[in-house]
C-alpha cells in the first residue's frame, strides 16, 4: 500500500500537469478581499481535485484548504490533517503563466510530517520525508552563508514599509529578491539562492514550506520570535537556525 507521502506526491505532480495542460486556457477570475487578492476557477479546481484524492483514500482526515468558505482550524489534536494552497501566487498563474506553485503539508497531532512544493513551469518538486529534503530526486543541503554576502526573499509590503524591520535586516545583505509566490521564494531558499525569507503568511503559504526546510536546518518564526500559530496572517520569516540570534537584531514585530 502506498504511503501518504507517496501518494501526495503523485497527486501533486497529477495536479500540476492539468495546470500546464490548462495555461492557456480561458480564465474566471473572481476577486475575493480587494482588487489584486485573486481567485480562479483553476485554483478551484486543483483544490477539488486534490481533496478528492485525500478524501478518497482517508475519508478521516481533515484538510485546511485556502479556498474554502469555512475553514477548519489548525488543532495539534488532530490525529490528520493537511494544509492545502492549490495555486499559490494565483496573480503570477494569471499575469506570468509562471512562477506559481501547489502546496501541500501534512500534520499528525500538530507535527509537520512532510512538506511538497511543486514550481509547477519549472517541473521541481520540493519535498521531504521525516529525514532528509529533496528537490524532485536529489537531496538538498544547506549552505553555509553569512547575511553581507547574501539575498533575502521579501513581501514588497512589508520591506517598502519596513514592516518587522526588514528594511533595516536588508541593510546588512547584498538585497532583496521579491517574486509574489511564497512557494516559488521557498525554492529558492532551499537552493541556497536566497537566505532567508520574510513575508506576511497565511497557514497554507509557510506549512509546507516551513517542514521541507527544518530538514536542513532552517526554522520558522514570526517577527516577534514566536512559533506561528497557524491560524491567522502573520508576518513569518524562515531563516538558517544558526542566524536567528543574528536576524533578529534588526527585526521586530
Amino acid at each position: 500500500m502506498l504511503t501518504r507521502l507517496e501518494l501526495a506526491k503523485d497527486w501533486v505532480r497529477d495536479a500540476g500537469n492539468f495546470l500546464k495542460e490548462n495555461i492557456s486556457s480561458p480564465l474566471e477570475i473572481t476577486e475575493k478581499t480587494r482588487y489584486d487578492d485573486l481567485v480562479t476557477n483553476f485554483d478551484k479546481e486543483v483544490q477539488e481535485q486534490l481533496v478528492s484524492n485525500i478524501l478518497h483514500h482517508f475519508p478521516e482526515d481533515k484538510i485546511l484548504a485556502e479556498e474554502d468558505d469555512e475553514k477548519i482550524k489548525f488543532d495539534p489534536e488532530i490525529p490528520h490533517l493537511w494544509i492545502l494552497d492549490p495555486i499559490d501566487g494565483t496573480t503570477n498563474f494569471i499575469v506570468q503563466k509562471d512562477n506559481f506553485a501547489i502546496m501541500l503539508a501534512y500534520y499528525e497531532f500538530g507535527v509537520g510530517k512532510f512538506g511538497l512544493i511543486l514550481d509547477v513551469m519549472k517541473d521541481k518538486l520540493y519535498w521531504c520525508d521525516s529525514h532528509k529534503a529533496f528537490c524532485n530526486q536529489k537531496e538538498l543541503e544547506s549552505k553555509k552563508m553569512s547575511l553581507d554576502k547574501s539575498l533575502l526573499g521579501v513581501n514588497s509590503y512589508m520591506y517598502r514599509t519596513n514592516s518587522g524591520g526588514l528594511l533595516d535586516l536588508s541593510h546588512q545583505t547584498l538585497g532583496v529578491r521579491i517574486i509574489g509566490s511564497a512557494g516559488i521564494s521557498y525554492g529558492q531558499l532551499l537552493e541556497g539562492k536566497i537566505l532567508g525569507y520574510f513575508s506576511n503568511l497565511q497557514p497554507w503559504d509557510y506549512a509546507a514550506g516551513s517542514i521541507i526546510a527544518e530538514k536542513i536546518g532552517f526554522v520558522t518564526l514570526t517577527t516577534s520570535g514566536e512559533k506561528p500559530r497557524f491560524n491567522c496572517r502573520e508576518q513569518v520569516f524562515t531563516a538558517p537556525a544558526y542566524l536567528v540570534s543574528e536576524i533578529q537584531k534588526y527585526i521586530k514585530s
